[in-house]
C-alpha cells in the first residue's frame, strides 16, 4: 500500500488520476482505526475508483492538551487494516509541518450558528479547528466525494455548511453510526476504556433508545429531564449534556412540530474519557 507523507508527493499522483478521469473518494480520520472507520472506507470504495484515507491527529481541534497527548497513534496497525479492503485505497499521513508549515493555528469560520450549539458550548474553538483541517484536506486531495460518520453529527453538518459557504466542489456523504454489539458507538477513544467501563458505556445508547420511545408522548423538556435522572443514578458515567435539536439548525427544541426532524445528543464522561452519541427521534 502506498503511503504519502507530504503534499508534494501526493498532489502529482492525484493530478495523474484526475487526468485519467478517475473518481476520488476521501475519508478523513485521526487514526486508531476501527470497524466504524472501515465502514466509511467501504462506502467510499463502492462509490469511487480510488479512495484516500488521511491519518492525522489534528492539534487545532483539541481544546484539551492532555486529550491530544493521549490520543492513540497507531499508523502501522491502521495501514494493515486498510490493506484488507483492496488495492484502490491509499493513505495520506502528513506531519503537522506538512499541513500547517510553522503556523499551527485555526482559521476563523462562521457556520451560521451551528458552531455555537452543543459541542461548541463545551469545546472552545473546536469547530474552527475542524473547519481548518477539513478545508485544507479538501484543497490537497480534491475529492469528488467525502465520507463522515453520523456519530459526529454536528461535525457532519458543519462540514456541509463549510462546503456550501466556500463553494468547495465536493459531495459530503453522511454514513450511519457503526456500533459494537452492546450498542456503544464505535470510537477510537473506546480503546482507552477498561473492560468494566466499556461494558457500562452501553448505557448511553440504551438511554437514547428509551428516550426515543418517550419522545413519542412526552415533551422535549420532559425527555431531557428523564435522561438527566437516569445518569444521576449511574455512579460511573457523568453526563456533560443531553440535547434534543432540530437537525436543520441544531437549535434546542422548545416545542415539537410534526413537520420537523429531531435528534437527541448525549456527551458523557467515564474514566475521564469523553464519549458522544446521538440517534434520530423521528
Amino acid at each position: 500500500m502506498n503511503i504519502y507523507y507530504t503534499q508534494n508527493t501526493l498532489k502529482p499522483f492525484i493530478k495523474s488520476l484526475k487526468s485519467e478521469g478517475e473518481k476520488i473518494g476521501f475519508v478523513p480520520t485521526m487514526g486508531a482505526l476501527h470497524k466504524g472507520h472501515l465502514s466509511l472506507v467501504s462506502n467510499a470504495i463502492t462509490d469511487n475508483d480510488i479512495v484516500f484515507v488521511s491519518i492525522f491527529v489534528n492539534p487545532t481541534q483539541f481544546d484539551n492538551a492532555t486529550d491530544l497527548q493521549k490520543y492513540p497513534r497507531t499508523l502501522d496497525a491502521d495501514v494493515k487494516l486498510l490493506k484488507t479492503l483492496g488495492n484502490n485505497v491509499f493513505v495520506y499521513a502528513p506531519s503537522v509541518e506538512d499541513i500547517y508549515n510553522s503556523d499551527v493555528n485555526s482559521e476563523k469560520f462562521s457556520f451560521d450558528g451551528l458552531e455555537f450549539e452543543m459541542e461548541g458550548k463545551f469545546r472552545t474553538g473546536h469547530f474552527d479547528g475542524v473547519g481548518t483541517i477539513v478545508k485544507r484536506f479538501f484543497e490537497i486531495v480534491t475529492p469528488d466525494n467525502a465520507y463522515f460518520g453520523e456519530k459526529d453529527f454536528q461535525q457532519l453538518m458543519i462540514v456541509k455548511k463549510l462546503v456550501s459557504k466556500y463553494k468547495i466542489p465536493v459531495n459530503v456523504v453522511g454514513c450511519e453510526i457503526f456500533r459494537e454489539t452492546s450498542g456503544l458507538a464505535m470510537s477510537s477513544r473506546n480503546e482507552r476504556l477498561s473492560a468494566e467501563a466499556r461494558k457500562e458505556s452501553a448505557f448511553i445508547h440504551k438511554t437514547l433508545l428509551e428516550a426515543k420511545e418517550k419522545f413519542g408522548t412526552k415533551s422535549a423538556k420532559q425527555v431531557k429531564e428523564w435522561v438527566q435522572k437516569q445518569f444521576d443514578r449511574n455512579s460511573l458515567l457523568d453526563l456533560e449534556y443531553v440535547e434534543i435539536a432540530n437537525i436543520k439548525n441544531l437549535k434546542t427544541v422548545k416545542r415539537k412540530s410534526k413537520t420537523e426532524t429531531y435528534r437527541i445528543f448525549i456527551a458523557a464522561f467515564i474514566e475521564n474519557i469523553r464519549l458522544i452519541d446521538n440517534i434520530s427521534l423521528n
